[in-house]
């Protein structure tokens, strides 16, 4: 009989020390470079108002397929009707997202949204959000994404989506100074998330249109070791090159798409398994490459 509760106190001491199961869910982003109507050329003539090709959105498609995420953001997405229909022809292809949110803001035609395997456990994105410039009131171009996933019982993922002003001369404003304050007015969204919840797992993903020495990433990553700073997760491909961009005009690959990992969410992140996806079909998809991150969720 003692003999039997030793073993039954080391079998439990045992069960104790093993590390507690984790589930594995990849979430990628992907500026999929006008999935909408648009004046285009098509064959020998323009049309004013054409739809992205069908060979543009098989390659889009084919490229999803080799990352096989369980939760996609979205950047230069249609309206509302073209995602449910993009959501229908993943899950044709054996990419099945029941769940969505789609961001109306001020750019009446390039979205924000997401798609999800995974509830969304709370919606708090916001499509009309201040700016100001030179005295001037102006309104984020894409909003923000701001939504919660129930990844598992006992984890939770708050996912925060960006597209930042384009570098597209516009004559209202300079578009550098216009990212900058769009920078600044993340950075105050991100400091009061922390501050009601400062253990928030949080993963930011975006195309924030500059390249990581400039100020606007700085401002979003936040002072490196306070309570409320990102990390920037430094993604790369199968070659180890960095570029998501690529500006066909001057021939220049660029960074400018981002993943960032709050503090409380960073020892999830599984960076062997993350990275900047690749294949033959990434420029008749898009002038973006898509990245993704693993993260380890808790059971």
């Amino acid at each position: 009989m003692k003999t039997r509760s030793l073993l039954g106190a080391a079998v439990f001491l045992l069960v104790l020390a093993l590390p507690a199961a984790a589930r594995d869910v990849v979430v990628a982003f992907y500026n999929v470079e006008n999935y909408l109507p648009m004046k285009r050329k098509v064959g020998t003539q323009i049309l004013e108002s054409a739809p992205k090709p069908e060979s543009e959105i098989r390659a889009v498609i084919a490229m999803l397929k080799r990352i096989r995420p369980d939760v996609l953001g979205l950047a230069e997405m249609g309206d509302d009707k073209l995602l449910a229909e993009f959501q229908e022809r993943l899950s044709s292809e054996g990419l099945a997202f029941p769940h969505s949110e789609w961001v109306r803001g001020d750019d009446g035609e390039r979205h924000l949204a997401l798609l999800s395997k995974y509830p969304i456990l709370a919606r708090n994105s916001r499509p009309d959000v201040p700016v100001e410039l030179n005295g001037h009131r102006f309104r984020m171009g894409r909003g923000i994404l701001d939504v919660t996933l129930g990844l598992t019982p006992a984890s939770r993922l708050r996912l925060i989506g960006l597209h930042l002003k384009s570098r597209r001369p516009v004559p209202d404003y300079d578009e550098k100074k216009f990212r900058s304050c769009e920078a600044v007015v993340v950075r105050e969204y991100l400091d009061a998330l922390f501050k009601k919840d400062s253990q928030a797992k949080v993963l930011l993903f975006g195309d924030l249109n500059d390249t990581k020495n400039e100020f606007p990433i700085q401002e979003i990553l936040g002072p490196q070791g306070s309570p409320t700073s990102l990390r920037d997760l430094s993604l790369r491909d199968r070659h180890g090159l960095t570029w998501t961009h690529f500006w066909a005009a001057a021939d220049i690959y660029t960074r400018l798409d981002f993943l960032m990992a709050s503090a409380a969410l960073w020892p999830e992140i599984q960076l062997r398994r993350s990275g900047i996806g690749s294949g033959s079909e990434w420029r008749a998809a898009s002038d973006h490459r898509p990245i993704y991150a693993t993260i380890s969720a808790q059971e």
